[in-house]
This record gives structure tokens, C-alpha cells and sequence, in this order.
């Protein structure tokens, strides 16, 4: 570290100790941070991500417990006869059984000596230092509150690319609380399951609104189903397959001004989609953005800041116990397992060939080709010619009730001529 930066770094870590009122020399070994510099170390964490406004980061001051329902889920208005009973008051916010634990997470970051050598020559050195740090924080608990499935006593980061064993995310919590409110496939005439949901021509669904229209009408709780706050989160793969087909061809001006106002409304079922990073590609969910929560315990963000010369490197140790929670249940609906694109019918079997065969058996093949003529008359042309081809003569040929026997070498000559019928 140069002569420079270690001044600019030791006026860093005098600030630090100042604001959490303790010794430069104490700032190595573990200690918690002070209460008004952790809310505004939360505050500055979810204003460095824009996902991260729109949804709830509150703090709490036990481990576990019971949800804080920040929101309304239920009716309040009614009518008592006093006469016989008292009238008894309702808790708006009282949602369901289901209990928070905040779980231990560890964001530890390293800043390299020649990393620190280039911040040092800005007047923000400080506040670079800081960003770094909030930055990825920010953006890792986006990624666990999409992809987390559970918590892990050592995490492996190698593997579990998004973070899958550091915490339970919000769609973990559905799948394993409110599995009703997951929509991960669909069940055909038969009552056979099918765990992908198609998309498209001759899928489940012939697009993206018509899925999500289903999933609120199927899913979410009536009394959310009108709710203005409804919304779609969503990937920007899914986002991509819904608006490509519009720009993806030569447009007049007005076309692709028009074009242009309906991508940049970015709506799907008639509500608004909302892209957030790190979710899954292939999967919706359908609810309001205050109905996501981040809770994080008191008292319990502690923090150590260690200068490793054996490792050419300023390491920042931090841990804060975090539960990632959804407050209403009724107010979600989670889509899985999403293919986009036509899907082919599948190739007839020899059976349902034959079937086919034996249904046509009986019909009266001068009917058919009376029918087939008066189709041609109404297409004229070209494709008149087509349909009122060699089929139509040979049909007209055949007696009522038999099938047409192989020609001989002979009436196929006769036949292309169109002088025998």
C-alpha cells in the first residue's frame, strides 16, 4: 500500500471508529454496530439497488416471531347487535401463523492494495470504499430472495452460483408454505400432469397474458384480484420473448413509435411487469411489491475491518441475521417451469391410423366429392384446381361404402388424362 493510501485509508478507519464509538485499534477485532449507523447503512443498501425500493427492508427486534403484516389483508367493516354481544374488533393485519427466523449472513469483501492505490488520488475515496461494499450486498439479497432454497452451515459459492444455500428466498417460502399458489404445470383432459406450461401456438396458453389473466383468476385470493397494487416480476428473458416478435421486423415511423409506447409500458394480463435481476427465467409471480419483506434483527450486524499485508488485501468481515419473508400468502401466485414457443402435435400412432381409417368406412364417396366440388367453386382459381384434382375423381368414382381399390397401370393412365371418372 502506498504512503498516500495508507493516510487516506487511516482517515477511513478513525470515521469508522468515530461513528461507532470505538478505538481504531478495536475496529480489527469483531464489534456491533452502532444502531443509527446500521439503519443508515440499511438505508444506503436499498437505495443502491432499484429493485430493492419497492419492497419492504423493516427491522425487528427478535430473532423470530410472528409476521409484522405490513400490509391489509382483511375486511374490517360490519355490522353487531349490541344487545346480545359486544361488538369485537378485527386485526387488518393479521395474516396467517406463519413465523419469521432471521438467519445468519455473512457479506465479507476483500479490497485489494493496488485496488485501494487507484481510489486513493479521488476525494470520494471514502464513499468508494463504502460502495463497493453496499453494492454487492444489495445485490445479493435480490439473488437470495429469488433463488435461496435453504441455509447452509458453509455455503459453497462455487456451486451454488446464485446463492441457493445461503438463506430461503421469497419463492422458496411460497413453494414450501402456499404450494396452491404455484402454478408449475398443467393438467390435461385425461387428468394427466404435465410439469411444463407451453406457451404459444398449440401450448396451454397462446401467450403470456392470457397465462397471467388464468393465474389471477385461479390463483390469487379474490379479494386481491382487482387490486390496483397487482404486479408481474419477471426476467428480462420472459420480457424479451413477449416484445421481440415486435421489433424484430421493418416498420413504418408510426409503427415503430407505436411499437415503442406499448415495450416501454412493459404490461402483461393488464398489469405491469416489473424486471428484476437474478429471477429465474422461465417462471412469473404475480403480487404486490409491498408484500415482500426483508427483515433484519437489531442489534445483530457486526463488523470487522483487518489490514492482511500476507495477502495484499483489506478485508471487510460483516454479518447481520436477515429473514426473507412473504407477508400475505393469498396475495401471490408463482408460474414455473414456462416454455416459450409452438409445440408440435405429436405423430399419429398406428392405432389411432387405423381408428381414423375404420371412421371413414360407410361414408358416401359421391357426397364427399359433391363436397369437395363446392369447396373448390368457393376458392376459385388456383386452389380450385388443387382441391379438384386426381383425389376428388377417384372418390367420385367409388361406390357408397367401399374404399377404393388400387388401379391398375392402365386406369392410372386413364385416370391423369381425366378422360375416364
Amino acid at each position: 500500500m502506498k504512503k498516500n493510501t495508507r493516510f487516506a485509508f487511516n482517515a477511513f478507519l478513525s470515521r469508522l471508529a468515530e461513528l461507532n464509538g470505538v478505538a481504531m485499534d478495536d475496529l480489527s477485532a469483531k464489534f456491533t454496530v452502532e444502531p443509527t449507523v446500521n439503519q443508515t447503512l440499511e438505508d444506503e443498501i436499498q437505495q443502491s439497488a432499484a429493485f430493492l425500493t419497492l419492497v419492504n427492508i423493516v427491522p425487528v427486534p427478535e430473532q423470530s416471531g410472528q409476521l409484522l403484516g405490513l400490509g391489509v389483508g382483511t375486511t374490517i367493516a360490519g355490522t353487531t347487535n349490541t344487545a346480545d354481544k359486544e361488538r369485537e374488533p378485527t386485526d387488518p393485519t393479521a395474516f396467517s401463523d406463519i413465523e419469521y427466523k432471521c438467519e445468519q449472513t455473512n457479506f465479507d469483501t476483500a479490497l485489494t492494495y493496488p485496488k485501494l492505490d487507484m481510489w486513493a488520488k479521488f476525494q470520494d475515496f471514502q464513499l468508494r470504499i463504502r460502495n463497493a461494499i453496499i453494492k454487492r450486498q444489495a445485490l445479493d439479497r435480490i439473488m437470495i430472495g429469488f433463488n435461496g432454497l435453504k441455509r447452509e452451515k458453509t455455503s459453497n459459492r462455487a456451486v451454488n452460483t446464485m446463492l441457493q444455500d445461503v438463506n430461503v428466498g421469497w419463492l422458496e417460502k411460497i413453494r414450501k408454505d402456499a404450494p396452491a399458489h404455484v402454478m408449475a404445470g398443467v393438467t390435461g383432459e385425461d387428468g394427466s400432469v404435465k410439469n411444463v406450461i407451453n406457451v404459444g401456438k398449440g401450448g396451454a396458453y397462446a401467450n403470456l397474458d392470457a397465462l397471467v389473466m388464468n393465474a389471477v383468476d385461479e390463483i390469487i385470493d379474490p379479494v386481491y384480484q382487482d387490486d390496483d397494487g397487482l404486479v408481474v416480476i419477471c426476467g428480462r428473458a420472459l420480457l424479451a420473448d413477449k416484445y421481440f416478435p415486435l421489433v424484430n421486423k421493418e416498420q413504418e415511423n408510426s409503427e415503430a413509435l407505436a411499437a415503442d409506447m406499448i415495450i416501454s409500458q412493459k404490461r402483461m394480463g393488464g398489469l405491469q411487469a416489473v424486471r428484476a435481476p437474478y429471477f429465474p427465467p422461465n417462471a412469473l409471480m404475480i403480487t404486490r411489491l409491498d408484500n415482500l419483506s426483508i427483515y433484519w434483527q437489531e442489534d445483530t450486524r457486526r463488523r470487522s475491518v483487518i489490514d492482511n499485508p500476507k495477502r495484499d488485501r483489506i478485508e471487510n468481515l460483516e454479518s447481520v441475521n436477515e429473514a426473507y419473508v412473504v407477508e400475505d400468502y393469498r396475495c401471490v401466485a408463482l408460474i414455473e417451469n414456462i416454455v416459450m414457443g409452438p409445440v408440435e402435435a405429436p405423430a399419429p400412432s398406428a392405432a389411432m391410423m387405423s381408428a381414423d381409417v375404420q371412421s371413414v368406412e360407410g361414408v358416401d364417396s359421391a357426397k364427399l366429392a359433391d363436397a369437395i366440388m363446392l369447396l373448390a367453386e368457393k376458392l376459385g382459381g388456383d386452389k380450385a384446381d388443387a382441391v379438384t384434382g386426381d383425389a376428388v375423381q377417384e372418390a367420385a368414382s367409388q361406390p357408397a361404402g367401399n374404399q377404393p381399390e388400387d388401379p391398375t397401370p392402365t386406369d392410372k393412365a386413364t385416370k391423369s388424362d381425366g378422360k375416364k371418372a
